[in-house]
């Protein structure tokens, strides 16, 4: 049987790379397609070398221009694609709504039509936690009631679960158009996968988070504050009405993230799917303050941490987690590395890309 290809728009970047990785450990052929604006080639080299694959195909594209999208499925014949490009930072997100709105819709949309217009295609998109809002009832299930977004950012995650669910369901109804030449794989059907916060690094050391300019992730500020690149961790807000007053998350090793991808492209490939939409959480199920995990980091890795805080970011959540039964069962997924080994590795990337070993 001829290997599956999968497009991983997005690939070059944090996530992406991870589940690059794991997409060709487990058998398939992949493709990446990355702007670069929010990475540079490290990571994708380090994908290359953990792979021990040269031959990897990368486009340098934008998934917002239309005619590069076309060209693209017109080039390659694409099993299924996972969509990670999009911009993702909140606070940023509330200050330029226009920005996420243009390019996370648009590039979406794009992957959407190119898929239909190539035969029907199998969609993962990179949804996320935020589409839950502010609730008070934790853990959050996939049947949680998504609350009004607390960000344009929470907003475009929203938008684009609704998009996929109906793109599935008229795909069911009326069928895929074909374009001359293509050959029809069938009808669109997608996987949402809402993740809470991924975090740490390859254990190879060779693929991690690598943000340009600021970070806009916790555990960015953290490593570059330890290693010297910035003075001082900020932390936003300590008057939440948590048990420490910082804000709970449910951290997820980016490699126990990046696996559960493979399982849901598994899922589709092999029509194992229940619905022709699915919905899963990808977490832990257990929630870490954020002054838990400052000084979880100080802990395993022997360091002391300069910090302050200060308040509270526009657009933040008090505090959100997973139920993760359903990706538990479903998926056969689950999730396994420790916080403390997870922020060793985020130390042992910083200290790689610094160059001291």
């Amino acid at each position: 049987m001829a290997k599956k290809t999968v497009l991983v728009s997005g690939g070059a970047g944090y996530i992406g790379s991870h589940v690059t990785v794991e997409l060709i450990n487990a058998g398939y052929d992949v493709v990446v397609a990355d702007n670069m604006s929010n990475c540079d080639m490290t990571c994708f080299e380090g994908v290359k070398k953990i792979t021990g694959r040269d031959d990897i195909p990368f486009e340098l594209m934008d998934c917002c221009d239309t005619a590069k999208v076309q060209d693209l499925f017109g080039r390659y014949k694409i099993d299924a694609v996972i969509h990670f490009a999009a911009f993702k930072a909140v606070g940023e997100s509330v200050a330029q709504p226009i920005k996420y709105y243009r390019n996370n819709l648009d590039s979406f949309l794009n992957i959407l039509d190119a898929s239909i217009a190539h035969g029907g295609c199998n969609v993962l998109f990179s949804s996320s936690a935020t589409v839950y809002g502010e609730t008070d009832k934790l853990p959050v299930t996939e049947e949680s009631p998504r609350q009004s977004a607390t960000s344009p950012y929470g907003n475009t995650k929203q938008i684009c679960e609704d998009i996929l669910r109906d793109v599935i369901k008229a795909s069911a109804a009326y069928g895929t158009e074909v374009n001359a030449g293509a050959s029809a794989q069938g009808p669109v059907k997608g996987i949402a996968l809402r993740y809470f916060n991924p975090i740490g690094a390859h254990p190879s050391a060779l693929i991690g988070e690598l943000p340009r300019g600021v970070p806009n992730n916790l555990v960015p500020f953290i490593t570059q504050t330890a290693i010297g690149k910035r003075a001082c961790l900020s932390i936003f807000g300590n008057d939440y009405p948590t048990p420490d007053g910082t804000c709970l998350r449910d951290y997820i090793d980016i490699v126990d993230l990046a696996k559960a991808h493979v399982a849901a492209v598994s899922r589709m490939l092999d029509g194992k799917m229940k619905k022709d939409y699915e919905i899963f959480n990808v977490g832990t199920g257990r929630p870490v303050s954020v002054s838990e995990l400052v000084n979880a980091f100080e802990k395993v890795n022997g360091l002391k941490l300069n910090y302050k805080y200060v308040d509270r970011r526009p657009g933040d959540v008090v505090a959100i987690w997973a139920d993760t039964r359903l990706a538990n069962e479903e998926l056969g997924w689950k999730a396994e590395r420790t916080v403390e080994e997870t922020l060793a590795s985020a130390w042992a990337w910083e200290k790689h890309i610094a160059g001291i070993e």
